[in-house]
């Protein structure tokens, strides 16, 4: 059952993966902010994972199955999902057939930079059927060997918002200026300065608010709290040099982690894998493919 583009379509941009491992991830080199992957799996893929940007994609062969907010959610090809920010879902394959889909991530100041300082569009439906919205989403999601440039990731975003905002079912509230400045310095400062231990009282500095205060206009414009937000960036970070091949023991001292252990547990609390998985899948697509 196709919700979107018909059999073939899907076959043809799911077949990137088909040679490589029988579970694989394949990932793009995109503009900050955003990230772009295809995956194939059979059985389970990911355990219990949050992390701080909306997942939406696209299932492009077998049935897509995840908990997300107390429920189970099965998506069929051409079908759209939407996770927000820092909610738990695992997934992985519903069927024996296994499974291909294509993802984007995107960090919340992306949006909200979109969306001109309106809160974040919260889709109700983790499940979409709608085929405006696919054709989207495939507009990025086509080769992940293409660049996107500048100009087509500001329509596409714009394209992208409208999608989520008609789902959402309910006008989005104007977040005020003082509010959204301060968690606009905060998420800047904390991003440049990620490696290291960011005080309470340099963000406090920074933008002219009590702690308090702060990690409550954070959360309502990232939907997430300054700390998970800088443990994220690290782990961002971390990823990049999992790409590169760098040591496991010398990416967690290098992304701003205490030791190995806690490196591995945070990782997997955001992923739903531990950073050797990670890189096994990472680099056994790799391999195959050269």
């Amino acid at each position: 059952m196709s919700h979107g583009l018909d059999s073939q379509a899907f076959e043809g941009l799911g077949r990137l993966c088909v040679d490589a491992a029988e579970n694989c991830i394949i990932s793009a080199a995109d503009p900050a902010g955003m990230e772009r992957i295809e995956a194939r799996f059979h059985g389970s893929a990911f355990d219990l994972h949050r992390h701080d940007t909306y997942a939406i994609g696209v299932t492009l062969h077998g049935v897509q199955t995840f908990r997300y907010r107390g429920k189970t959610h099965h998506s069929q090809p051409g079908q759209v999902i939407v996770l927000h920010p820092d909610e738990l879902h695992d997934g992985g394959a519903g069927t024996e057939d296994g499974l291909r889909y294509r993802m984007l991530y995107l960090e919340p100041s992306l949006m909200l930079d979109c969306l001109g300082g309106t809160s974040l569009p919260f889709v109700r439906d983790a499940v979409v059927s709608d085929r405006d919205f696919c054709a989207t989403l495939l507009s990025a999601l086509g080769p992940l060997d293409r660049q996107l440039d500048e100009l087509f990731v500001a329509d596409f975003l714009a394209q992208l918002m409208q999608n989520l905002t008609r789902h959402a079912g309910q006008p989005a509230k104007q977040m005020p200026r003082t509010a959204w400045r301060a968690a606009s310095l905060a998420r800047d400062y904390l991003a440049e300065n990620f490696a290291r231990t960011v005080r309470s009282e340099e963000l406090e500095a920074v933008t002219g608010l009590d702690r308090y205060a702060l990690s409550r206009h954070f959360r309502a414009a990232f939907s997430t709290s300054p700390h998970r937000f800088l443990v994220m960036r690290r782990l961002q970070s971390a990823r990049r040099m999992i790409a590169a091949s760098e040591p496991l023991a010398q990416i967690a001292i290098a992304a701003g982690f205490s030791d190995q252990s806690h490196f591995n547990r945070q990782f997997k609390k955001a992923f739903g894998v531990t950073p050797g998985r990670w890189s096994g899948l990472i680099h056994g697509q790799a391999a195959r493919a050269a």
